[in-house]
């Protein structure tokens, strides 16, 4: 009883206590809170205040980022879902006879496949990222566009609303496949099966 009736009278002296102002910055509240993907229910989210300084070139730099594991996380959750299925390449994956199908999946490919494989996928990462998946020739329209002028898929014959809707879709299934990819990822340290064992 006298425990509540202190922290009621804490929480009274607390209601009339000065409200410490929050720093917010007006170059950010006009920069980014209607940038794309600031969209409902969160708006724009940035915890842990990255950009709150307004810095426009740290913005795009970290949306960039943003894109690109979005990407990777797509093609992983796509290619994890294909290989719980059991739909695996023919044939052999070394000289020494590992055939893909034999290669388990998730965590446990790292430790069958060994060094040189991963170092063979990180090679060919690197190549990608140095050579392939960057704006080549300049012209890019946005960050994380890597059409180089040689890919287009329509996309110049859409109007900038149309453009911007389908940014944001990319943006936010990006932002989903993460999220599936970490819990992917967790499941399977949990010991938990994608695919049921029984009718």
């Amino acid at each position: 009883m006298k425990t509540a009736i202190l922290a009621t009278l804490i929480a009274s002296a607390a209601a009339f206590a000065p409200a410490k102002q929050a720093a917010t910055s007006t170059s950010l509240q006009a920069s980014f809170q209607d940038a794309l993907g600031a969209q409902p229910p969160l708006g724009f989210f940035d915890p842990l205040g990255l950009v709150a300084d307004g810095d426009e070139a740290k913005f795009e730099r970290l949306r960039y980022v943003e894109l690109k594991h979005g990407r990777i996380c797509m093609l992983g959750v796509l290619g994890y879902l294909v290989q719980e299925a059991g739909i695996r390449l023919p044939g052999d994956i070394n000289y020494e006879g590992l055939a893909f199908s034999d290669v388990p999946n998730g965590f446990g490919a790292l430790s069958t496949i060994g060094g040189a494989g991963i170092g063979q996928i990180v090679a060919f990462i690197g190549f990608l990222e140095l050579a392939i998946m960057k704006d080549v020739t300049g012209t890019a329209e946005f960050p994380g566009d890597f059409r180089n002028g040689a890919i287009d898929f329509g996309w110049d014959s859409f109007d900038e609303a149309t453009k911007l809707k389908k940014r944001a879709i990319e943006l936010n299934n990006g932002r989903a496949a993460q999220m599936g990819l970490l819990a992917l990822m967790v499941h399977e340290k949990l010991g938990v099966s994608l695919i049921p064992s029984g009718p």
